[in-house]
């Protein structure tokens, strides 16, 4: 049969089939380039790599740095790419938008985090699953469509953005405010997180993080009835949270559709906590003096459902202080707010959702599942600063898999997500 008398998405998905080996090798390279965040490595690399790559297929290519942004520095700079390719007339803007940093290593790897080692059908490697597996996927699906329908409408973006892993002011929420999410620009966005292949994610619940210390006073570890043990003074909030506020979180659900099911409810993690004395250098073989310490600090993550109010969730962290204040003698302390994300999620009808529903239907041959993601991405800033709705999180890779040793995504599941893109772009941008 001759290739143009076939159905549009029939050629798609021949044309994405034939770039298997391009999609793994692709993969690969991303995986083989450390964009470590913190503190923000080789960001450049990596949207350099991106720009020649997406300009030898047409794209024109903006290398953008977010000047000033937490953790942007001449070291370690936060570069950000977005490449466009324009249609043969006027139309709609579809932009795949993924994050190019990956977290730290960690213990536990029986592969080479850098490697991007392919064995049995599975590309293991930090950040395969999240998210440059997607990246990639979302790359190969732009260029076979662009392969099968060159005469397309609208337009097509692609872009690699920093600092995702860290909240992403170095990257979306910079682009966001500079204009490149706004609504009359940017139509639909698709962000290729890995929520597996066969769901579409609508949004994120909420979080609010801060940092709480508690006072005490220095003075001999022999003699501690002199001084006043800031540890135990924060002991006493750690055990309060247990006793009233970790129950009470445990009563609040949601009717977002969030995953896994125990963020259902409200959550709070105590991400770090430091009391005393900093610990010494790695290789300082010496003792601790004896002091008592005179500070705690702890750093809490407290992450919100859709139907709380971001007043109330801090109202809640400080009647547990107050209430310890009117148990303890001598207790002082501060909360100081770090970073602060409302709850979004778009809706079932908005076109991009119901676009990519259909085309997992006709790719997979199953009925999309609607989720909601435990924890934020970018759609935040897209949403509150671009003040675009028309947004969901779809991609490979499956979610338990992200931040894990052997992280890994798998080459089939990239190709159904790829042609899922594939088959998106073909319903919106393919017009008469």
């Amino acid at each position: 049969m001759e290739t143009h008398s076939m159905p549009l998405t029939d050629q798609l998905t021949r044309e994405i089939d034939h770039r298997r080996d391009d999609l793994i090798a692709l993969t690969q390279d991303l995986l083989r380039i450390p964009t470590l965040n913190p503190p923000g490595e080789n960001y450049w690399e990596i949207c350099d790599y991106l720009s020649d790559r997406l300009g030898a297929s047409g794209f024109e290519i903006e290398l953008i740095r977010a000047h000033g942004t937490p953790g942007d520095s001449e070291k370690y700079p936060r570069w950000n790419v977005i490449a466009r390719r324009e249609g043969a007339r006027a139309g709609e803007c579809v932009h795949f938008n993924s994050h190019i940093d990956v977290v730290d290593v960690g213990n536990g790897w029986t592969k080479d985090p850098f490697g991007g080692e392919l064995i049995d059908g599975k590309i293991y490697g930090r950040g395969a699953c999240d998210m440059k597996g997607g990246l990639a996927a979302s790359i190969v699906a732009a260029e076979a469509f662009l392969a099968v329908c060159p005469e397309f409408a609208g337009a097509i973006e692609i872009s690699g953005t920093a600092d995702e892993e860290s909240g992403g002011y170095g990257g979306v929420a910079y682009l966001a405010k500079k204009g490149y999410f706004d609504p009359d620009r940017v139509h639909h966005v698709i962000i290729p997180e890995p929520l597996n292949k066969d769901r579409i994610c609508l949004g994120h619940r909420g979080v609010w993080w801060a940092e709480a210390e508690t006072y005490g006073e220095i003075a001999h570890g022999s003699m501690p009835f002199l001084g006043d043990c800031a540890v135990r003074h924060m002991g006493a909030v750690l055990d309060e949270m247990e006793q009233s506020l970790f129950p009470a979180l445990a009563e609040k659900r949601t009717e977002m559709p969030v995953v896994p099911e125990g963020a259902k409810q409200s959550t709070l993690n105590i991400n770090s906590i430091h009391g005393g004395q900093s610990e010494g250098d790695e290789d300082f073989t010496g003792l601790p003096s004896p002091c008592v310490p005179d500070s705690c600090r702890v750093v809490i993550d407290r992450r919100f459902l859709l139907e709380e109010n971001i007043d109330d969730v801090q109202a809640e962290i400080m009647e547990v202080f107050k209430t310890v204040e009117g148990r303890r003698e001598n207790f002082r302390y501060d909360v100081r707010e770090l970073h602060r994300v409302l709850p979004t999620m778009t809706d079932r009808q908005a076109p991009v959702v119901q676009t990519v529903a259909r085309a997992i239907e006709e790719t997979m041959g199953k009925q999309a599942e609607y989720v909601v993601s435990p924890g934020t991405y970018d759609q935040k800033h897209i949403d509150r600063i671009g003040k675009l709705k028309n947004c969901i999180a779809y991609g490979p890779g499956i979610l338990d898999l992200a931040h894990k040793p052997d992280e890994y995504v798998g080459v089939d599941d990239m190709l159904d997500s790829a042609k899922v893109m594939g088959r998106s772009l073909i319903e919106l941008l393919a017009k008469p």
